[in-house]
């Protein structure tokens, strides 16, 4: 098999290599999937430049979340998608033409999706859904008022945005790219807001500008968001581009009702992520997964790793692991 596969010396030196792999690498326990595409995260920008811990073992083959088709048993060809479960951390990963993974942490691709829309979508959407997730069931409906979506060209944010005005929200987008704000609002914002109003120190308590909040940034950007947060409102945070500290306060909590929910799109049990992945597919349709993706041949992942670190595209690229270019 072919993967790209982390390894770390004794003395600490570090590479990232696409290899043919021997497939008894994988063990034979679990279920075999002949893997179709992967994508590239942000977090495994991080782990194949070795510019953060993620991976905690070695060797580790990289890449959180994979497409395919059942290898074997009586469910052969089955088309499947897998992602989290510390895939490319503490579990071999999903750059690879075949992986092995417990059967319970493949989720049946809905229809009308193919693997190719199911990791267009990837952990990115997933976790955004999961979010949305999180508002709905807080009880925060359109009617509620406007929600904040932070790192609104980000791959959460994107998905985020979409899938909240798909769903009759008014959508309030930071981002720090001027340059997209016809982007945004063509996923349907309705308001654009400059990500320096929320990434500086702010006010413990602010206006109340927003029933809800989506934020993938964390830090001052979060903490500036639940202190806007209008009365019994919710925040679901589930990043930290900016950083992983909360410089906030109580009184938004306290005063306001205001509820931060956390968001785990790794470790999410199988109900959730089946809800999500069943309410992607009501909402999202493949010609609009396809119009904002781009396809990279398995030889291009690690320059895509770099070119998400430097946050030199948009939409979505996935990898054809199978693809030789």
């Amino acid at each position: 098999m072919r993967a790209w596969i982390l390894r770390k010396s004794e003395d600490g030196e570090f590479s990232c290599q696409l290899e043919t792999l021997d497939e008894a690498m994988l063990g034979d326990e679990g279920q075999l999937v002949d893997v179709a595409y992967s994508t590239i995260n942000y977090k495994d920008g991080l782990a194949m430049a070795n510019k953060s811990p993620v991976v905690r073992s070695w060797p580790m083959i990289a890449g959180i979340d994979f497409a395919g088709n059942l290898a074997d048993g009586p469910n052969a060809g089955q088309a499947v998608l897998a992602n989290g479960h510390g895939m490319g951390e503490t579990r071999l990963g999903a750059l690879s033409t075949r992986a092995r993974v417990p059967s319970d942490w493949l989720i049946p691709i809905p229809t009308p999706f193919g693997p190719l829309h199911a990791m267009a979508i990837g952990t990115a959407g997933y976790t955004a859904m999961l979010c949305v997730h999180a508002l709905e069931d807080h009880g925060i409906t359109p009617a509620t008022g406007p929600i904040l979506v932070t790192g609104a060209t980000g791959g959460v944010g994107t998905f985020a945005t979409m899938l909240l005005a798909k769903m009759g929200y008014e959508v309030m987008a930071s981002t720090g790219r001027a340059s997209e704000e016809a982007f945004l609002k063509g996923l349907g914002a309705s308001q654009i807001i400059d990500r320096a109003e929320l990434s500086d120190k702010g006010r413990p308590l602010g206006k109340e500008r927003w029933a809800g909040a989506v934020d993938s940034v964390g830090s001052h950007t979060l903490a500036n968001a639940i202190a806007q947060t209008q009365y019994g409102g919710c925040v679901a945070a589930c990043g930290l581009a900016q950083g992983f500290d909360l410089p906030a306060t109580v009184m938004p909590f306290i005063l306001r009702g205001v509820t931060l929910a956390g968001v785990d799109s790794v470790q999410a049990p199988r109900e959730k992520r089946l809800r999500a992945w069943n309410d992607l597919a009501k909402l999202i349709t493949p010609a609009e997964i396809e119009a904002a993706t781009e396809v990279r041949p398995m030889s291009q992942a690690l320059q895509a790793a770099g070119d998400i670190m430097a946050n030199r595209y948009k939409g979505r690229v996935v990898i054809d692991v199978r693809a030789e270019g």
